[in-house]
């Protein structure tokens, strides 16, 4: 049976940043993915320089208000990112809330793209938003530590790795109906090694594979986590690998030489080798 995916990311030119980090492999694994791009950059904000527009809330309507019109709008999931404005963000609101009431099995994936290492890349004000409007409808939300400290208004500090600085700790949870009506919460804990780069497109191609992983395993959390991260792990490895070639010895890879080789990993996204095992604590 088809599934369909509405994604409202940004998207870059140049390399794989928001839709283009999400679309490609979410094709790759079957989904059919309807594109509304946020943003339009020529390249991602870590390289020196960048040119592009952002959409309007008016803008979004109008291509949501087409799709509509001709009858094209059942979707089974959407997806959405990094997005710089208030009315834009509440926009997406509404078109899920609409979604919803078309199919009430829609499953709304939420990056909320706040910040990251203690400090914010968005305004301020995006917050409230996310925290009063955009949480409350989004079925799965995939933020990073600083996002989750600041949703808990840091009254909570994500755990260190039992393997020490130089692992990260990932932690996950998902509420489950049982069959007699009851509910419980399934809780699982992936440690993975830290990598020494930055890379950008990295949280758009999680939320995506997260999602993919999460509908053909609903009901098994600890095995979407495995798939999910055990692409992660070779998409990276692959790219760093690449990166470090192209710089030569004694030289960090530049931006353009961390872009991730998505294309390269199709057969990972497809059939991932687990290397990353998750626990379940509760």
């Amino acid at each position: 049976m088809e599934c369909r995916v509405l994604s409202i990311q940004s998207h870059v030119v140049r390399g794989y940043v928001g839709n283009k980090s999400a679309s490609f492999p979410l094709q790759v694994l079957g989904f059919e993915v309807d594109s509304i791009n946020s943003v339009q950059f020529s390249n991602h904000t870590g390289y020196s320089h960048w040119k592009g527009q952002v959409l309007t809330a008016d803008e979004l309507h109008v291509l949501y208000e087409g799709i509509k019109l001709n009858n094209v709008h059942q979707y089974d999931y959407v997806l959405t990112g990094y997005t710089r404005d208030t009315s834009f963000l509440e926009m997406v609101v509404d078109i899920v809330q609409e979604l919803k009431r078309a199919n009430p099995n829609l499953v709304y994936v939420c990056d909320p793209v706040l910040g990251d290492h203690g400090s914010m890349y968005v305004p301020q004000n995006l917050y409230p938003v996310y925290k009063n409007k955009v949480v409350p409808v989004a079925d799965i939300i995939t933020p990073n530590q600083f996002e989750a400290e600041t949703r808990a208004n840091n009254l909570i500090s994500l755990t260190d790795s039992l393997l020490g600085d130089r692992f990260l700790v990932s932690l996950g949870s998902q509420r489950q109906v049982r069959p007699d009506g009851s509910r419980a919460t399934q809780r699982v804990r992936i440690e993975v090694p830290k990598v020494d780069a930055v890379f950008v497109g990295t949280g758009d191609l999680f939320a995506a594979m997260l999602l993919a992983w999460t509908h053909h395993y609903p009901n098994d959390l600890k095995m979407a986590c495995e798939k999910t991260f055990s692409v992660m792990h070779h998409v990276i490895q692959r790219t760093i690998s690449y990166a470090h070639e192209l710089a030569g010895p004694g030289r960090r890879p530049s931006p353009p030489q961390l872009e991730l080789r998505m294309v390269q990993s199709k057969a990972d996204i497809e059939d991932p080798a687990i290397v990353t095992e998750a626990t379940v604590i509760s």
